[in-house]
């Protein structure tokens, strides 16, 4: 069994497991702020000049991402990228279940917002092609990228800025009391900075539903060259994600034998059976200790195992 607990598993430090809403307004919540990003980060590149002033740009995108996370990520946890979405997941924090769910709503909102954007554009009489006009905040590579990157390059980036995203915000939202303030604003300087990059040599994206919200409205060749911009990020945060998983296992102290049963509940989201087992626990070691004459063990079992329990339900015990 693993010692990695997930830590309030999709959900940002200081959201309480008894009132997390459910998948659906969580799904919602994803969709929303994907169609957010998705909107501010092609909608401003798309009626501005990126080659020539590329900040503006990466800054609406950063702090699209920071407004989406502080909005609505006491909901969903604030992803809205399937890249953070698989680093949760293979950090021990979510289940696959409600990953691919996340998944799916992200790249539904993203869509939805790119369609938006493409819309306004059609209603512009100057601008004669509204799909080659997609082109220029659309991920590329070789004759499409801006410094005619190859494909190698683009994919090291995009691994490379994928996984720092995802560490990033695995790490920001590890810190439980001030993980729920910093988190979005780590993330969305994060992804500025990085976005800075990225548009330097094509767009880069390090969302794979950006990356397809944007090559659906685009010419073929960017439907083409999608692969690499799903891959890529994705290599790129199971690595962070692995590895915050390995550090996170590493530290954590082993449980007791005892306990096993406690951890195992608590992983299956059911800490109402863990609750019951650890009760049924401290019970018979109270009863052992009371059939043997020794009344104050008995005592201090019950108060001792109480408190582990109560120290393992609050995320103090690993």
């Amino acid at each position: 069994m693993s010692t990695t607990v997930p830590d309030r598993h999709d959900a940002l430090p200081g959201t309480s497991d008894a009132v997390r809403p459910g998948l659906l307004p969580r799904l919602g919540a994803e969709a929303f702020g994907s169609l957010f990003i998705a909107v501010a980060g092609l909608g401003v590149p798309l009626f501005s000049i990126p080659q020539s002033s590329p900040l503006p740009a990466a800054l609406a995108a950063g702090l699209a991402v920071t407004a989406a996370m502080l909005a609505v990520g006491h909901v969903s946890g604030g992803h809205f990228n399937p890249a953070i979405t698989l680093g949760h997941l293979l950090a021990g924090r979510m289940r696959a279940g409600a990953a691919a769910a996340y998944a799916v709503a992200q790249l539904a909102g993203a869509v939805v917002g790119a369609l938006a954007l493409f819309a306004v554009l059609r209603t512009l009489p100057g601008i004669a092609d509204s799909r080659t006009a997609f082109d220029t905040v659309t991920a590329g590579f070789g004759e499409h990228s801006i410094i005619q990157a190859p494909v190698a390059a683009v994919l090291l980036l995009e691994v490379l800025g994928a996984a720092i995203v995802v560490a990033v915000f695995l790490g920001a939202a590890a810190r439980e009391k001030a993980g729920a303030v910093v988190a979005p604003f780590a993330v969305g300087l994060t992804f500025a900075a990085l976005l800075q990059l990225g548009q330097a040599v094509g767009n880069l994206p390090y969302n794979p539903a950006r990356a397809v919200a944007s090559a659906v409205f685009s010419s073929g060749w960017a439907v083409e060259q999608v692969w690499v911009f799903l891959v890529a990020p994705l290599a790129g945060a199971a690595i962070a994600g692995l590895l915050f998983r390995i550090f996170r296992g590493t530290a954590a102290p082993a449980p007791a034998a005892g306990d096993a049963s406690d951890d195992d509940a608590a992983l299956d989201g059911r800490p109402e059976v863990a609750a019951e087992a650890g009760t049924d626990a401290t019970a018979g070691a109270a009863g052992e200790a009371r059939s043997a004459g020794q009344p104050e063990r008995a005592a201090g079992s019950t108060g001792g195992a109480a408190s582990e329990a109560q120290e393992f339900f609050d995320g103090k015990r690993g």
